[in-house]
């Protein structure tokens, strides 16, 4: 299977619109003469930076910004410009982003065809509302739906994730009937009311009035009680809705792959079963694809379709518009019917450069093959990431498809303890030697990959020596 993997990405780069752009690199040492993993040639120079440092901006942000999350890394990186899947910080210095602002880069940082979609559209009309007519947002919405199976056809534009489900919820709610949502323990929706309700990580969760929301244990291959065997999973769903409501509930949502819980593959077997359960219920099927969408996992264009199952609600955002405020619902035409009962409204979703920006994005990702792009050298980077398991102990496991990675540090693989403080460590190191990754998992010790669909198999080299380079120096 290697030697076909390896010949099927020569032969696609060969042939990729990606190619011209990656050359070789010359030779890097660190201050104590070893020699360190050569970053890909790139192209392109970035503009002289004049703003202020990154001192001065840590100092301000810290008065004027107090409740934001804190920036990662010891010494907080000013990036200040990004081309494809590199980052460029105040003094020029180029990263590798394997981040991809967790998952929202889809075709690379300020990609020609979409950053001319977006200008254009600026100066023609940067707003208005969807009370009048504007091609940009009709345009938009045919081409997304045309990407969906079957009666999903109906398309609710929105400014985020978060506002994607909540609306999902809401519609679930309004379309059945009823309260109870069951969704899965360690996901993560959103941080607006009844997203964090939906959310399974303490540490995501306000005390606040939390209401209908059960959640069900994770069906996680690696950690969970049954490991691999997704439907004696299902037997929790079935017991929360016999134990737990009336007997009929408004939905089930869940991600496909869980991204801020650590990029965790749900069990086989185990979607199909709770949907047949779901449906017996009454309830509808919401498919959380803020981070699998759009070709991320290689394998196909969205994730639940690699579990064989047609949703009834889709939400969708970050990849959708590759750094656009930009977010969707997808459902059919009867249940989106439930919001004609009200006024529903929202002053940005549908905004004409963003959506102008999204079918920029659609059309990228099928004219550079991205999808394609993210199943081969994806699959190739697994494959070194998990060949690092032999040479380091610290490797508990590598999971995940296409370029939505992870890998889960531990201190004992047989007791599986989580190795949080190695692993900030070894993102430390990473960001030094000039490669940005995420972390995440709820023990903190799941090194994320997520990077813009353009990585090569060069950068995939390069991650993976760097990573081995890092954790040699534990």
């Amino acid at each position: 299977m290697q030697k076909n993997l390896r010949m099927a990405i020569s032969l696609f780069e060969r042939n990729s619109p990606l190619k011209h752009r990656f050359l070789s690199t010359a030779t890097r040492i660190n201050e104590n003469g070893k020699v360190l993993p050569e970053m890909p040639f790139f192209d392109y120079t970035p503009a002289p930076y004049k703003g202020p440092p990154a001192s001065d901006i840590m100092k301000r942000r810290q008065q004027f910004l107090p409740t934001s999350r804190g920036p990662y890394y010891t010494n907080p990186l000013n990036l200040v410009e990004g081309k494809m899947q590199y980052l460029f910080d105040e003094k020029c210095r180029r990263y590798l982003d394997a981040f991809g602002g967790i998952a929202t880069v889809s075709c690379g940082h300020c990609h020609p065809d979409v950053v001319e979609a977006a200008v254009n559209q600026t100066k023609l009309l940067q707003h208005t509302t969807v009370l009048y007519l504007n091609y940009a947002i009709v345009d938009f919405a045919e081409a997304l739906a045309s990407k969906f199976p079957g009666e999903l056809k109906v398309v609710f534009f929105t400014n985020s994730g978060t506002e994607a489900n909540e609306l999902a919820l809401l519609m679930a709610r309004l379309y059945t009937g009823c309260n109870d949502i069951i969704s899965i323990r360690n996901g993560y929706h959103g941080n607006a009311a009844a997203t964090m309700g939906a959310t399974a990580q303490f540490f995501h969760k306000f005390n606040v009035v939390q209401v209908g929301i059960h959640h069900a244990l994770n069906p996680d291959p690696y950690r969970g009680v049954f490991g691999s065997d997704g439907v004696k999973y299902t037997k929790d769903v079935q017991d929360i809705i016999d134990y737990g409501t009336c007997g009929n509930v408004a939905g089930f949502i869940g991600e496909a792959i869980q991204g801020v819980g650590g990029v965790i593959e749900l069990a086989p077997g185990y979607l199909p079963a709770v949907y047949s359960i779901i449906k017996k219920a009454g309830g509808l099927y919401i498919a959380d694809e803020v981070q699998t969408g759009f070709g991320r996992t290689g394998s196909h264009f969205w994730g639940f379709e690699a579990h064989g199952i047609v949703p009834d609600i889709v939400t969708l955002a970050k990849g959708i518009g590759n750094g656009a405020p930009i977010g969707a619902v997808v459902t059919t035409p009867q249940i989106a019917e439930v919001l004609t009962r009200r006024y529903y409204f929202s002053t940005f979703g549908g905004n004409p450069v963003c959506t102008a920006s999204g079918l920029a994005v659609l059309r990228v990702i099928e004219k550079e093959n991205l999808q394609q792009n993210a199943f081969l050298v994806g699959s190739y980077m697994k494959e070194r990431l998990t060949s690092l398991m032999g040479k380091h102990e610290i490797i508990g496991d590598v999971r995940g498809r296409g370029m939505m990675l992870g890998v889960e540090f531990v201190k004992d693989r047989e007791l599986k303890t989580p190795a949080k403080d190695e692993l900030l460590q070894i993102v430390e190191e990473m960001k030094d030697m000039g490669v940005l990754v995420g972390k995440g998992g709820f023990y903190g010790n799941v090194l994320r990959i997520t990077p813009p669909l353009c990585f090569t198999k060069e950068d995939a080299d390069f991650l993976v020596d760097v990573m081995d380079c890092a954790m040699s120096k534990m």
